[in-house]
């Protein structure tokens, strides 16, 4: 199929690749043309200069950006991809962005005569280059039909949560749940570090049982390690937790926990964590623990 990929990032790079891996005709846009041309050298492919460019003649767009205004820039900005996509063609958005946006765009695709998947992924680079993505979508089941096949190349698992905008409020409830998961592991282990005990040895424990966790198994011998380059980085975590929150001002919800977290990757930012990745709230209890903040 021919397919455009706009965005290569640590996470749209390896994307695009397993399309490139499973045959498809791919053309790639990023804003430093430098990746993009990296890219083509690795996979094949062809290269655009412009959002519009990549998209014209293309059944599926994907894109992988940063935030809700690179996202606006990608589609309706000044040559995006809306200008040229055709008639019966779908865009598919895997950047982490608002609902609210995801809805705006959905309805101008609406109006133009192709179709718009909210598609947001979980898994993080590791399961971008392993092809082992978990992505949650939202959109009409036939566009969805469409892009689901082609989204396989790097997924392990893809839903259809209902109308645009539903991938993204399954994205937010996904990030709310992991801040507290990771918030919860950090006092923890800060914890029994302050108790005296062998921390290796009660998290062999406790993992075989109800206070297990994915966070617990991938990130606890890190996280003892003082080691903060394996995923996620918190400013990317803080724009998450932003949107989760003004969300939650928009449909009632009440978000204490959420709240409070941010407020705490606020403090790692100002340890000079920005980079640092979402595990380092550990960092944070140390420091606490040690008397440090």
């Amino acid at each position: 199929m021919h397919v455009a990929f706009i965005g290569l990032g640590v996470m749209g790079f390896p994307m695009a690749g397993h399309l490139a891996a499973k045959g498809h005709d791919v053309t790639v846009y990023n804003r430093r043309p430098l990746r993009r041309d990296s890219w083509i050298n690795m996979y094949g492919g062809r290269g655009a200069t412009t959002p519009a460019e990549a998209a014209r003649g293309a059944a599926i767009v994907f894109a992988c950006v940063g935030r809700d205004e690179d996202v606006e820039a990608v589609t309706i900005g000044s040559d995006g991809a809306f200008e040229t996509m055709a008639k019966g063609s779908v865009f598919v958005d895997h950047t982490t962005a608002s609902a609210e946006l995801a809805r705006r765009l959905g309805s101008v695709a609406e109006e133009n005569g192709f179709s718009f998947i909210d598609a947001p992924v979980s898994g993080g680079e590791q399961g971008a280059k392993n092809g082992q993505l978990t992505i949650m979508c939202g959109g009409g089941s036939d566009s969805y039909a469409k892009a689901q096949p082609v989204m396989a190349a790097y997924a392990r698992q893809t839903s259809l949560l209902g109308p645009v905008g539903s991938g993204q409020l399954t994205k937010m409830v996904n990030q709310i749940c992991i801040a507290g998961v990771v918030q919860g592991l950090s006092e923890a282990m800060s914890f029994a570090r302050a108790a005296g005990l062998d921390v290796q040895a009660v998290v062999d424990v406790i993992s075989k049982g109800a206070a297990q966790s994915w966070q617990m198994e991938n990130r606890h011998k890190t996280m003892l390690e003082g080691h903060y380059d394996h995923g996620f980085a918190v400013e990317w975590m803080r724009k998450d937790l932003g949107i989760c929150l003004q969300e939650a001002r928009s449909n009632g919800a009440s978000l204490p926990l959420t709240a409070l977290v941010d407020q705490f990757y606020a403090e790692v930012e100002r340890m000079n964590g920005a980079r640092w990745d979402t595990s380092s709230l550990f960092a944070r209890m140390e420091m606490l623990r040690k008397g440090r903040v």
